[in-house]
């Protein structure tokens, strides 16, 4: 993983604006008031016999802190915000915000950082066990819930 590459796109995402409508265009998920990027993408484990997908996960959230602690020296050591009841209340009916109510469905918790109007996020998502490992940026204005 090329972390001078993630800082880039996640530099870039702070200072692009926000489009109308949501929009996808590759690893990019942009919205009203956020963005999201995929910095990263680990391989499936369909057929990992269960040894792979802890080391690719460990690794992600290495991964994670060290652009953490590149951005730390930024803005100051992350927040670092569960996303769990966030998802449960998304659950149990409640609107939610995107991008918070997208992000809660797949990352468990985010460091986050306000970067004057915005919030900055980095993720480790995974959807499901047999699924990829996504590391993700997210950038919005959207306070969170």
């Amino acid at each position: 993983m090329d972390r001078a590459q993630h800082l880039a796109v996640i530099d870039e995402l702070v200072g692009r604006a926000f489009p109308a409508r949501a929009e996808r265009s590759g690893l990019l998920s942009s919205g009203p008031g956020y963005h999201l990027a995929a910095l990263a993408t680990s391989e499936e484990f369909w057929e990992d016999d269960g040894t792979r997908r802890p080391a690719v996960e460990e690794q992600y959230e290495a991964e994670r802190d060290a652009l953490s602690a590149l951005l730390g020296a930024r803005w100051g050591p992350p927040q670092v915000f569960s996303l769990w009841s966030v998802a449960r209340r998304s659950m149990s009916g409640e609107h939610i915000s995107e991008p918070w109510d997208d992000l809660s469905n797949h990352i468990p918790d985010l460091h986050l950082w306000r970067a004057g109007e915005r919030w900055v996020a980095l993720g480790v998502s995974q959807w499901d066990k047999e699924l990829p490992f996504q590391l993700l940026a997210a950038v919005t204005t959207v306070d969170p819930p």
